[in-house]
């Protein structure tokens, strides 16, 4: 119950699953997943990647899910209700994480829009000539047109979470994630088909062990947290709106596998094209709007192919960026007690107004901190110290502080029995605070 009514739910577990798998798949999953696969020896980081996925990913998973559907309220609400104490500031850490994402994630977004317009409006004729870098260089310096579309991209988040669960997050998500995955099937046919594409295949899905070094599998256990949307509060958030018929387990491996395929079928969409053309596919960050604006400008049909591509990043920023907001969204509802549509309103209006000076820092006009720009230091607070903290907190807090209520809510009150409970249990206890702990301390570096 919050602010006098009945709590909103899902229409049916795949509308949670889809809007839980939206939450999950983001920017990370297109752009940051490739590149760090090829940094790190391609097929075999690959590998480490999916196992990690499903050990400590499903696990941590599970445990927000858990915790939302039972306690029926927001990140912070939950932690007060099923042990109080100093555990609420495990959810706060969650919806602050969300709020500073969020405000840099607006922004990005916005580059993806203007991204979509601009492959049919010059941009292809730069790239063709090697020069998308400074088309980039350019966008980010115009400072009116950048937040304006950091505006448009809010403003769609915003009505979204405005319309609530079943008529507004669930509905959207049900066309978004089999949109982005038509999207991703469309260029994944032009990107094997060009010529020379079979070498990027090869790296991409015969594994070399050969090729790791100590850092792969840091590199593979950072990007299966980070992929999954875990310590933020979305699962927590999205769990709570979870009728108790539907079985958990299940959900988070259906919800690990979309997330996971989405990843692997980028990387079927980035590495034959980076190949065919020379490219170097560990080209960092870059790669998504200078180095493949490069690539797509030597293509027949170009403009085409890149309209699609920033498409396809622009669902995918939506769909995680809706997650976010309800986080947000769903403590002013059940805390401050206020109607869902203002809570809407001033948390968005809030965290666009924050994502302002990532925009400005960007473009140089604020100057950078320890060599880091205003949104790289955003993301920096949230990536590396709150995601991990509160990711570590929820492992030990079901291993070990909420086991009773746990191991009802995941079976269902022993109506479904859940076979590998013990196993989950203990990498909650022991193997997803170590692991996390690793990322934790290995991300602290400035």
């Amino acid at each position: 119950m919050s602010n006098g009514t009945e709590r909103e739910q899902w229409g049916s577990k795949i509308g949670f699953v889809l809007a839980a798998a939206g939450s999950a798949v983001g920017l990370g999953n297109i752009w940051r997943f490739p590149y760090i696969t090829g940094q790190n020896g391609g097929a075999a980081f690959v590998v480490i990647y999916v196992a990690l996925i499903f050990i400590i990913g499903f696990s941590v998973m599970l445990a927000e899910m858990a915790i939302g559907r039972n306690a029926q309220l927001n990140a912070v609400g939950s932690f007060r209700k099923l042990k109080g104490g100093m555990w609420p500031i495990v959810g706060w850490m969650g919806v602050i994480a969300g709020f500073i994402i969020l405000s840099y994630y607006g922004v990005i977004g916005g580059w993806t829009i203007s991204y979509i317009l601009k492959s049919f409006t010059g941009l292809m004729d730069f790239a063709a000539q090697g020069e998308a870098g400074q088309v980039f260089g350019s966008f980010v310096s115009n400072i009116p047109q950048v937040i304006g579309w950091q505006l448009v991209f809010m403003f769609v988040t915003i009505f979204v979470v405005y319309k609530g669960i079943g008529g507004g997050i669930e509905k959207c998500c049900r066309v978004l994630m089999p949109a982005l995955f038509i999207l991703l099937l469309v260029l994944i046919v032009r990107s094997v088909t060009l010529p020379g594409a079979g070498e990027g295949l090869s790296f991409y899905l015969k594994p070399d062990f050969s090729k790791m070094n100590a850092g792969t599998f840091g590199a593979a256990l950072g990007q299966a947290f980070f992929s999954l949307s875990l310590g933020m509060g979305c699962m927590i958030t999205y769990g709570s709106y979870l009728g108790k018929k539907e079985t958990l387990p299940g959900a988070a491996v259906q919800v690990c596998f979309l997330d996971t395929m989405v990843a692997l079928l980028a990387g079927l969409v980035i590495f034959p094209a980076v190949f065919a053309f020379g490219v170097d596919a560990g080209a960092g960050a870059g790669l998504t709007f200078i180095t493949l604006p490069n690539v797509f400008g030597q293509m027949p049909g170009g403009p085409i192919w890149s309209g699609l591509f920033f498409l396809l990043l622009f669902v995918a920023a939506l769909t995680s960026a809706i997650s976010l907001l309800e986080v947000v969204t769903a403590y002013i509802i059940d805390e401050i007690k206020m109607p869902r549509q203002k809570a809407t309103i001033i948390a968005g209006i809030l965290i666009t107004l924050l994502g302002i000076p990532s925009a400005l820092g960007v473009a140089g006009i604020i100057p950078k901190f320890a060599g880091r720009d205003f949104l790289d230091s955003a993301d920096f607070l949230a990536s590396n110290v709150l995601l991990p903290l509160g990711g570590l907190f929820i492992a030990l807090f079901v291993g070990w502080v909420w086991t009773d209520g746990a191991k009802k809510e995941v079976t269902n009150n022993g109506s479904a029995p859940f076979g590998l409970y013990v196993p989950w249990l203990w990498v909650c206890r022991l193997v997803a605070p170590i692991a996390i702990a690793y990322i934790f301390i290995t991300g602290l570096k400035w």
